[in-house]
């Protein structure tokens, strides 16, 4: 008896690892179509320098193919995607928040640009 218990246990403890690593597989799939358009989403990133843009929509569209590409790498390869939700926030909040900072210094910049232009062209020198 003791010994049809110890193999019901232990088909048990199999079970529970074969579903465990069942859990955590995800089918290749995946992660080809995520390769796909980080290729193509690279694709486009050099195509802004090809076509020779410039100024603010040369930088917009970097930073937004940036993003995006660093959202799949995250998403999927880091498996973010499969992660409890305090997790994923706990990631993902702190480079948000810094995006939020920079663009509030962005803004701040060009504001102190313009008050010492108008200072020191007041000032007559």
């Amino acid at each position: 008896m003791a010994h049809a218990a110890t193999h019901q246990h232990g088909h048990e403890a199999r079970s529970a690892t074969v579903v465990h690593e069942e859990g955590q597989a995800h089918p290749i799939r995946v992660y080809l179509v995520v390769w796909g358009w980080l290729f193509v989403l690279s694709l486009f990133s050099y195509l802004v320098d090809f076509f020779h843009l410039q100024g603010l929509l040369r930088w917009t569209l970097i930073l937004i193919f940036m993003m995006l590409k660093a959202g799949l790498i995250v998403a999927v390869f880091m498996h973010m995607q499969w992660e409890r939700l305090a997790l994923a926030y706990a990631v993902l909040l702190p480079p948000i928040a810094v995006l939020v900072f920079v663009a509030i210094m962005v803004f701040e910049s060009d504001y102190v640009h313009l008050l010492r232009l108008s200072y020191f062209s007041a000032d007559g020198g």
